[in-house]
């Protein structure tokens, strides 16, 4: 196996097969996929670990994500640095998480995280009304938003503190039989 390909080495395929829910030839397709997006920075060879990341700009314009409302909080819900700029690995991580042979366990924390537009651990009312406000675009005046929104927590918030704790999330995803069904994305 090892003759076949350079861009690893076995033994970190192993490790990436461990860690995600992809085949040895799923990585190396994804290895090539972000090789596309910058030729010039991301090396062919993998084997010494190069620390490389490509900005969220690129990231975000794949077409995979470029139409997604969510894109620029995908990638920063993946980058180690917070900001969206992905190393190889985080990359790995983002399409592991979103492929569909993820549990709904790991999709739900990882939904929450790129929901919390303020970052602080918990979905306050602004960030149900800016999902809202991603889902429907224009068609929802603000006021309808804000209402949809307010409808969600009084819903959704089962402690009362009008904010959406994980537990409260998932509780409400559990009540939503599709979600598992449009978080994702095929490589």
């Amino acid at each position: 196996m090892g003759s076949k390909h350079t861009t690893f080495r076995d033994d970190q395929l192993d490790e990436y097969q461990d860690c995600t829910f992809f085949t040895s030839k799923e990585i190396l397709r994804l290895h090539g996929r972000f090789r596309d997006l910058a030729p010039n920075i991301v090396p062919m060879d993998y084997t010494n670990n190069p620390d490389i990341t490509l900005p969220s700009s690129v990231i975000t314009a794949m077409p995979e994500l470029k139409e997604n409302p969510f894109r620029h909080s995908i990638v920063e819900a993946f980058s180690e640095d917070g900001k969206g700029n992905l190393s190889f690995n985080d990359f790995v991580d983002m399409f592991s998480v979103l492929s569909e042979m993820a549990p709904l366990d790991l999709k739900i924390i990882y939904a929450f995280k790129i929901y919390d537009f303020n970052r602080d651990g918990f979905l306050c009312e602004k960030d149900v009304e800016e999902t809202v406000h991603r889902l429907t675009g224009e068609e929802l005046r603000p006021e309808e938003r804000r209402l949809v929104s307010q409808r969600v927590m009084e819903e959704a918030d089962l402690d009362g503190d009008w904010k959406l704790s994980l537990i409260d999330f998932e509780n409400m995803i559990s009540k939503a039989p599709d979600f598992i069904s449009t978080f994702h994305v095929r490589i």
